[in-house]
């Protein structure tokens, strides 16, 4: 009989896939809580290459990497994007649904 796949190996096969990686991101980044992106981009991370060749990859210390992916972790913007590039998925904005700004002209 085959084994089931637990829910961490298949997010982990799932985000494989970078369009799928992507996508993850983007849903997360969207949660006002900022630890979901941050916990996203770890499983990403993880999946995708994992800890220390990232770290390799973006030119950044292991270990600060650990600490600024943790659930505490509150990590420059400079550092986030550096990730981002390394794992080739970069950041797109667009207009909220239903947004009505006071800034408009």
């Amino acid at each position: 009989m085959k084994r089931a796949r637990s829910h961490d190996e298949e997010l982990m096969a799932t985000l494989k896939d970078l369009a799928k990686a992507a996508d993850y991101l983007r849903v997360a980044y969207g949660d006002s809580d900022q630890r979901v992106f941050l916990l996203a981009l770890k499983d990403v991370i993880e999946a995708r290459a994992g800890i220390s060749k990232i770290a390799r990859v973006a030119k950044m210390d292991r270990r600060h990497l650990y600490v600024m992916l943790s659930k505490d972790g509150n990590p420059e913007w400079f550092s986030v994007n550096r990730l981002l590039n390394a794992l080739g998925i970069q950041l797109s904005f667009e207009p909220k649904p239903h947004s009505h700004t006071k800034l408009a002209a």
